[in-house]
């Protein structure tokens, strides 16, 4: 029997040199290779602090507040003026008297250099809280000088954390301020609220002489009540576990309760609006429908009032306009 050749192992064909070798950089001294990383790393640094540079806002700068009695401030260090405030006169705010007056007195004593107090306007959704605010504004500005007037600065809540920034503006004017938030609160882990805190009171600079703070909110202590209770629940030491978020609130020096309106005070606000806007309507006409919108909307208050008129106003072809 004839044996098979063995099988000689195929061989493949050499690789070049070029691909063998390892690649060295051309300009390298003695073909050593050179690890080029934190040249690479230091070069991005330098593009990304270029970028930053001149992408980062501007300075915030203080307008001259003689364009406007009010601003809205934005957290980007803008104030933007207001050219015609959404407000009601204050003759038309009924049932509210007594707030009325002690808000318009201490905002007339800040006004006039007197010290004055900030205030939290709380209680009932719709009863004119923040219209009071804007209201005792235009009361208080009617009979001073442009040199004299207050000016309103708007703050919405979800920026309060900017609210130092605001301050350091407004300490260097010559002007005086309310400083305006409505709806004011705070749930679950917000920790914005020590901004305000430190503005309030507690800071080192703490608030300017020429600033007051007016805010309004649904809650006493701007705090959900589940909130509370959930702190005092987990605590080691309920008392001191809310003690910190409540004694926020205790430093509004004025407290306004704002309590929902009975039958005759919602019906007095309705009357005030028709004879403000010269609309007629029968007595007992008036009064049935009102009150039959105000059940349909499941409550009284100012609010309602006023989306009633509006109703009732379109229905009869006349136009809202002040006189």
């Amino acid at each position: 029997m004839s044996k098979k050749p063995a099988k000689t192992p195929s061989r493949r064909p050499a690789k070049p040199a070029s691909q063998t070798q390892p690649k060295v950089a051309a300009n390298r001294p003695n073909g050593r290779l050179v690890d080029d990383t934190p040249e690479r790393i230091a070069r991005a640094l330098e593009a990304i602090a270029a970028q930053l540079a001149t992408s980062a806002p501007a300075q915030a700068k203080a307008p001259s507040f003689a364009d406007a009695d009010a601003y809205v401030w934005h957290p980007n260090g803008r104030l933007s003026k207001v050219a015609r405030v959404a407000r009601v006169e204050i003759d038309l705010l009924k049932g509210i008297d007594r707030m009325r007056d002690i808000l318009i007195e201490n905002t007339e004593r800040f006004a006039d250099g007197l010290p004055a107090n900030n205030a939290l306007l709380w209680g009932a959704r719709g009863m004119g809280k923040s219209s009071l605010v804007k209201a005792a504004h235009a009361r208080i500005n009617l009979e001073r000088d442009e040199a004299d007037k207050l000016k309103l600065i708007e703050i919405h809540r979800e920026d309060i954390e900017s609210l130092p920034a605001l301050m350091d503006i407004l300490r260097a004017s010559s002007f005086r301020f309310i400083v305006f938030c409505d709806d004011l609160s705070f749930d679950g882990n917000d920790a914005s609220y020590k901004s305000l805190k430190a503005v309030l009171e507690g800071g080192i600079e703490g608030r300017p002489e020429n600033v007051i703070l007016y805010a309004t909110s649904n809650r006493r202590h701007l705090l959900a009540r589940e909130m509370i209770e959930n702190e005092r629940s987990t605590a080691i030491n309920p008392g001191e576990a809310v003690e910190e978020k409540v004694s926020l609130s205790d430093r509004f020096g004025l407290w306004l309760g704002f309590h929902r309106c009975s039958q005759d005070e919602y019906l007095a606000m309705v009357n005030g609006y028709c004879r403000h806007f010269g609309i007629t309507v029968a007595e007992d006409e008036l009064e049935h429908e009102a009150l039959e919108w105000a059940t349909t909307r499941g409550s009284r208050s100012g609010r309602v009032a006023w989306q009633f008129i509006q109703e009732l106003a379109g229905r009869l072809g006349i136009r809202l306009s002040s006189k």
